[in-house]
């Protein structure tokens, strides 16, 4: 039942719907695809357009097992390795022997992937993998392609109904604690706008990620950790929000650059472009047996360090040995991104440094997508299916969105013929008893922006935690002393998505401090070694009484 909520005005209106599925990336549109076939009506709620969210950005492309001499048991392997010890291994088979028919289908749906002359997927290699079996569209363009694909076969559905340019603010939930639909606000005008409410039989959150808790990231303007606070709220279990990957090569703007910068993919890596110093140097020979190809943690510590050492701002990523038609046509988004900022890869290294780029902890689900909360599913990045680990395996994302909404689908399919997925009716008097979260002003955005990068950031200690977790306080106090003083923030969009913002973020701090170790993307430097015996498990947080998340380690 809903323990917590935003402060918002009363809903104006209400919809009704089978499943509502927050998101509109390739987790959320495959979702309401699939329930669609099994008969139930959907409606997707976004958060901007639907083809804005975080898939379309993505440039390497989808990991499967689909090449000559490649297996789901060495895909399995290069992710248990990655996820350094803290994968679900039953999880991760399930990923990769689902994967190569998923993508089947999604090729079914008309995506279209990169082919050469014989006809065959090309595939190529990124970090982590010991084969080709990263399939990508349009050379660096494959999550454009995905969710143009995905886009255009929901479009083609009369029976989804589509919301588009709408927060979601809560979940609302019966009697039983079952969730039966959620509040949400419309930024527009027309039949529909301002905060509603949409009844339904489930919930699917595909919300995405919250790489926006940082300065700089890869995530787009919307990833602000909405399903992740709703999640908290609703009194669901969250885990491993410790583990925040940060891409290694993110092209470097200058150091007052904030919000989302253009990623450089691993896919420049795997092609055979060499990351150096200022001098040329390839510091990741000796680093690691793959050297640049080596998991995301390690390449982001080793550019980390080597910046440390020299005290440089960047390091560069040098692939003027491929050549510009390479370039124009393995890699043309990329190419027309550094150019656009003044930088040509054909003749310079391009200049690159880490940047927040993937939230491998989320919601908790079960490997149908159920999360703790019954009627609440989540899926794709929001969701932590255990799949990831301390460190997700690159283009493993969007085969997770994929397989993992499928699974969700077939879930309520079946829920719906046993006649276990009733229409549900809203608990207006828990609703109303839930604790009403008072809103920091838009401002606080940047702040928790600023206090997240330096003390919770891909260098880590106690000390530098303890900062970050005093400044968010300090946010929480001052929200509440103007609440005291009857100056509370206007709720809306801005002061919505500070407060979600501010929960994530104290989250993701409390959990941090807590794991005394050094695993997978969480990097301490008080605590530099990987400690198993005690820490090879997850921390659960929930969402206390009194509104504070609370992080308590998995039994052994």
């Amino acid at each position: 039942m809903t323990t917590h909520r935003l402060t918002a005005p009363a809903p104006g209106w209400t919809a009704t719907t089978d499943v509502v599925v927050v998101g509109s990336g390739v987790a959320g549109l495959t979702v309401a695809l699939n329930v669609r076939k099994a008969g139930l009506r959907a409606m997707v709620v976004t958060k901007a357009m639907l083809d804005d969210g975080s898939t379309r950005w993505a440039q390497g492309g989808i990991a499967a097992a689909l090449g000559e001499g490649d297996t789901p048991g060495q895909h399995l392997d290069d992710t248990l390795v990655a996820g350094a010890g803290l994968c679900d291994e039953e999880a991760v088979r399930t990923l990769v022997t689902e994967g190569p028919d998923a993508v089947r289908r999604l090729i079914a749906v008309g995506a279209a992937f990169d082919r050469g002359t014989d006809g065959e997927i090309l595939l190529t290699r990124e970090g982590g993998h010991h084969r080709r079996r990263i399939a990508h569209a349009g050379g660096d363009a494959t999550g454009a392609e995905i969710s143009r694909a995905l886009v255009d076969a929901v479009r083609a559905d009369q029976d989804i109904e589509l919301i588009e340019h709408a927060l979601v603010l809560d979940l609302l939930t019966d009697a039983e604690g079952h969730a039966a639909g959620l509040t949400l606000h419309v930024m527009g005008e027309g039949a529909r706008d301002g905060v509603g409410a949409v009844r339904a039989r489930a919930v699917v959150l595909a919300t995405g990620g919250m790489g926006q808790v940082f300065s700089a990231t890869t995530n787009p303007a919307v990833s602000t950790g909405d399903g992740v606070a709703l999640a908290l709220r609703a009194g669901a279990a969250v885990t491993d929000l410790e583990f925040v990957q940060f891409h290694p090569t993110v092209l470097w703007l200058g150091p007052e650059a904030e919000g989302q910068q253009p990623l450089v993919s691993e896919a420049v890596r795997g092609e055979g472009a060499h990351l150096v110093d200022a001098n040329g140097v390839r510091f990741m020979l000796g680093q690691h047996e793959l050297a640049e190809l080596a998991p995301r943690d390690i390449v982001a510590k080793a550019i980390t360090r080597r910046m440390l050492e020299q005290g440089a701002e960047h390091m560069y990523l040098d692939g003027r040995h491929f050549g510009a038609e390479m370039w124009e046509q393995r890699f043309p988004t990329i190419l027309a991104s550094c150019r656009s900022h003044g930088i040509d890869p054909v003749t310079e290294p391009i200049p690159v440094a880490p940047a927040a780029h993937y939230a491998s902890g989320g919601v908790r689900t079960d490997p149908h997508g159920r999360t703790s909360v019954p009627g609440l599913y989540a899926c794709g990045e929001v969701a932590c299916t255990g799949v990831h680990g301390a460190n997700r395996l690159a283009s493993n994302s969007l085969l997770e969105g994929l397989v993992f909404a499928e699974r969700i689908a077939a879930d309520l399919a079946g829920r719906h013929l046993a006649g276990d997925l009733p229409e549900r009716t809203v608990d207006v008097e828990a609703a109303r008893a839930a604790h009403a979260v008072p809103l920091p002003p838009s401002e606080a955005r940047a702040e928790i922006q600023r206090l997240m990068s330096r003390g919770a950031g891909v260098l880590r200690s106690a000390a530098s935690m303890a900062g970050a977790a005093a400044g968010l306080g300090l946010i929480a106090e001052q929200t509440y002393a103007h609440l005291a003083e009857d100056k509370p923030a206007d709720p809306r969009v801005e002061t919505w998505e500070a407060a979600n913002l501010l929960l994530v973020s104290t989250a993701l701090v409390a959990a941090a401090a807590q794991r005394a170790e050094t695993r997978g993307c969480h990097w301490r430097e008080d605590f530099p070694e990987r400690d198993d015996a005690a820490w090879r498990r997850h921390l659960i947080t929930t969402l206390a009484a009194a509104g504070g998340p609370v992080s308590t380690p998995e039994e052994q």
